[in-house]
């Protein structure tokens, strides 16, 4: 079974990440006080800690899961990247909308080749087609 490992939110662009135990998420805005509320499809973006895992390989050193902008962390799986594939999350479903690139931040962040090093392991970016809460221990259903 899949479970939420970690959540992290930012009050705004470029403002550093807080780690948090539970989000609000609202149908077609997103998450509650995040920089990204209210946006047309960018409502929260999923990681894996075993595509983290992979990232830590490739880069040669630690990449935290609060240093990767993302959201949501997962405890293991692989996080569904098809456009229109579906996850439920505590009692959120989303609906993935894209994969999610790292950008040049990562670089910065954590370490030059960081950005590289999470290319194709950076998780997804989905749009909130429920409201409800997502905390840490969470339920996660991902697609068979």
């Amino acid at each position: 079974m899949t479970r939420v490992a970690a959540l992290h939110v930012a009050p705004e662009r470029r403002a550093p990440m807080t780690a948090v135990d539970r989000i609000e998420v609202e149908a077609g805005s997103g998450v509650v006080g995040d920089r990204y509320h209210g946006t047309r499809h960018r409502h929260v973006s999923v990681q894996s800690r075993d595509e983290l895992a992979a990232a830590t390989e490739a880069f040669g050193a630690p990449v935290p899961e609060g240093l990767t902008r993302r959201t949501v962390t997962l405890d293991h799986g692989a996080v569904p990247t098809e456009p229109g594939a579906r996850i439920v999350v505590g009692d959120v479903v989303l609906e993935v909308v894209r994969r999610a690139a790292p950008c040049r931040v990562m670089d910065t962040e954590i370490g030059e080749g960081a950005r590289a090093a999470l290319h194709g392991r950076g998780g997804a970016i989905l749009r909130a087609l429920t409201s409800g809460t997502i905390a840490v221990g969470d339920e996660v259903t991902l697609p068979a």
